[in-house]
């Protein structure tokens, strides 16, 4: 075999080799995403799960942020297909956006690191992204939330065929329903939900309750279909001036009520509820606290 043959089966070689470490990186990355969210997952502790030094991770990716990028790719690509899963495109365009964002608003409950992962890129410009993470890995982001993103475009499109949905910019409105569904899971992700006491002599304070999961989940799913029916179909079933000709159409074609959110995977409940655990434990110490307190200057 020629020298050239053989430099060009150690360069593969070396590449695939390349390629395999850099997947032991980015799977010991979600583990302790997973295992830790993403604030605790460290590069050092990376760095310690793959078997290598912190130096050569560096190596293989320009920084912690476009680390994180691929690992998001990675949360996509499981994400999609579970979407695959349960989309059936003879069913009605309504049904289908509501088994697709259920599954979503799951997968975010089940995988909180992924809410994360993906909030943290989005509170960056683009700008920034662009200068934190290469080209390349920007593709491979990008091409994995658009594949994920079309599904959701498909599905409003037909439905504003059917006339079941408001005229919009699908694209646009896949990406809106993408960061409103993510905002919401982030408050499942906090557990609290803030409200104003009673006034006691005047004074005011904030009082501070556990959300409930079942309640944030269900509040997000229909967050997204009414998002999709549009603003002009709500009106013109609540104003008065159309109520006769909602009700002839009505008669044409009998409307058929939304069935209810479906109940969030077993696995989906005990992450979610296994974040909000140790948030409620402390928020109940502090409550106790200022109960205290205020016995005593009463006193």
């Amino acid at each position: 075999m020629s020298s050239a043959l053989l430099a060009i089966g150690r360069r593969r070689t070396t590449a695939e080799r390349r390629r395999d470490r850099e997947r032991e990186i980015i799977q010991a990355t979600r583990e302790l995403f997973d295992e830790r969210g993403t604030i605790d997952a460290q590069i050092d502790d990376i760095a310690k799960r793959v078997g290598i030094n912190k130096a050569l991770i560096y190596r293989h990716f320009a920084g912690k942020e476009e680390l994180f990028a691929l690992t998001l790719v990675d949360y996509l690509g499981e994400l999609d297909q579970r979407l695959v899963e349960v989309d059936a495109p003879r069913r009605a365009p309504l049904n289908r956006l509501r088994a697709l964002s259920e599954v979503f608003v799951d997968y975010c409950l089940e995988y909180p690191a992924f809410a994360d992962c993906a909030m943290s890129l989005l509170r960056r410009t683009g700008e920034e992204l662009f200068g934190e993470i290469t080209e390349p890995v920007m593709t491979k982001l990008g091409t994995a939330m658009a594949s994920a993103l079309d599904r959701i475009s498909v599905i409003l499109k037909a439905g504003q065929r059917a006339g079941a949905f408001a005229a919009a910019d699908t694209d646009y409105l896949a990406n809106h329903l993408y960061t409103q569904t993510l905002g919401a899971m982030h408050m499942a992700r906090m557990g609290l939900i803030v409200s104003r006491e009673t006034p006691d002599a005047g004074v005011v304070h904030p009082v501070v309750h556990q959300a409930d999961i079942q309640t944030v989940r269900t509040t997000a799913i229909t967050a997204t279909l009414a998002t999709a029916v549009g603003l002009d179909a709500l009106t013109a079933k609540t104003s008065p001036a159309k109520a006769p000709a909602a009700k002839t159409s009505a008669a044409k074609k009998p409307a058929v009520a939304p069935s209810p959110a479906a109940a969030p995977s077993p696995a989906a409940v005990r992450a979610a509820k296994a974040g909000v655990a140790a948030k409620t434990s402390a928020r109940s110490t502090s409550t106790r606290r200022s109960t205290s307190r205020k016995a005593g200057e009463k006193s």
